[in-house]
């Protein structure tokens, strides 16, 4: 039998627990996002897998906004996150702290996610494009991967939240299983 569980059997940490609990060493960098339902996802995304923080470049809104915590639901009070200017200002300051930088985007010579590899004690930055144009190709340039989520129907695209928490969840299980 499957007894659904209540919310307050659910073992939840609280905010505080929250922030001094060790984190993924993964940066979500947002590039240009235009949804703020979208944004509130991917926040809400980083808080369930422990996510390091949200990165918000250029027009990609930043919290407090209602519009975000409709979908954030509270994850924007746990999640660190930065706005910067742009997504190359944002990949110069994580490359000066030694992460790894990944765009996701349909690219020549992109690696599937299935058959990506992270070392051992590597940071890594995952960047998700702008829901029309992408990942800025400036980015993908200064990207030292480019990961894509195999897809086999007809539409070659994913909504950004969706992608988001498809590779989150595959880097999460590449990291702790």
């Amino acid at each position: 039998m499957h007894k659904k569980l209540k919310n307050e059997e659910l073992n939840r940490i609280t905010v505080d627990e929250f922030k001094s609990t060790e984190k993924t060493p993964i940066i979500i960098v947002l590039d240009n996002i235009r949804s703020l339902n979208n944004i509130g996802s991917v926040f809400r995304t980083a808080d369930a897998f422990l996510i390091e923080a949200v990165y918000l470049c250029g027009i990609t809104a930043t919290p407090p906004h209602r519009e975000i915590q409709k979908t954030a639901l509270g994850a924007t009070e746990t999640v660190s996150w930065k706005h910067f200017s742009t997504t190359t200002d944002a990949i110069t300051d994580l490359k000066e702290n030694n992460y790894k930088i990944a765009s996701i985007e349909q690219t020549e010579n992109s690696t599937m996610l299935n058959d990506f590899k992270l070392n051992e004690n590597e940071k890594l930055a995952v960047i998700f494009g702008n829901e029309v144009k992408g990942v800025e190709q400036s980015a993908i340039d200064l990207s030292h991967a480019v990961i894509e989520i195999p897809q086999y129907g007809t539409k070659h695209s994913l909504n950004i939240s969706v992608s988001c928490g498809i590779i989150i969840w595959e880097l999460f299980r590449k990291l702790n299983f």
